[in-house]
């Protein structure tokens, strides 16, 4: 059974860093793209960028692009997606997904097949 679990989630300041953790059960992480996305009260789930299975990131959404990157360690099964210079605007439930393709899909990121239950970041002073 396919399982992903987001963690790491909390409160942070604006301007501050947090990294998030997605761990997979029940396939092998690596061979796969893995994606992130987030939504907001209110708001739809928004696409943010993918880890292709080659390494390669596809980002979804302008807002995050040079602010958040995503680094994969095989041994631990585990995608990372690293936030720096965040901002009230950041605040949402983050979540990772996986539609168990190689490679990211064009867009819009919000429509992978499997998700995580998600983690909520709240960036306020």
């Amino acid at each position: 059974q396919v399982y992903l679990a987001e963690s790491g989630g909390g409160l942070v300041h604006p301007g501050g860093s947090l990294r998030l953790s997605c761990a997979a059960s029940g396939f092998t992480e690596g061979h796969f793209a893995i994606g992130w996305a987030r939504q907001a009260p209110g708001k739809e789930r928004e696409g943010l960028l993918c880890l292709s299975s080659r390494g390669l990131t596809t980002y979804y959404a302008d807002s995050v692009e040079g602010r958040f990157t995503l680094s994969r360690d095989n041994a631990k099964n585990t995608v990372y997606l690293q936030m720096s210079s965040l901002k009230p605007e950041d605040t949402a439930v983050y979540y990772c997904a996986t539609d168990h393709h190689f490679d990211c899909p064009r867009g819009p990121g919000n429509d992978f097949g499997s998700w995580g239950q998600g983690t909520q970041v709240t960036v306020s002073s």
